[in-house]
């Protein structure tokens, strides 16, 4: 038997895997289904507004956004752009590179 749509065997999900492993499936299984998410707000969002309007149209992100899209407010009411993000990713890189 497979433990819901994510396609592990009961017996591997319940009694083989760390609770990291667990974690980082289940992370893994949402992120793959990110683009089936994104054709269905596409869809909606054309269904929607096909026939155009006289005032200014929400972007979709403004219309339907996901959990996933929202930036993270630190504690001093900042966020990070995403240029902030890739130099910080780039910086880590050059460092494990090492």
């Amino acid at each position: 038997m497979l433990v819901g749509e994510i396609g592990i065997p009961r017996r591997e999900f319940l009694y083989e895997m760390t609770h990291v492993e667990i974690l980082l499936t289940v992370r893994g299984y949402f992120a793959r289904q990110h683009s089936s998410w994104e054709q269905a707000r596409l869809i909606a969002y054309c269904a929607k507004f096909c026939m155009g309007s006289k005032t200014t149209l929400p972007t979709l992100r403004e219309w339907l956004p996901f959990r996933w899209e929202q930036r993270k407010t630190y504690s001093n009411g900042t966020t990070m752009s995403d240029e902030e993000v890739q130099r910080l990713r780039d910086l880590i890189r050059k460092e494990n590179e090492k």
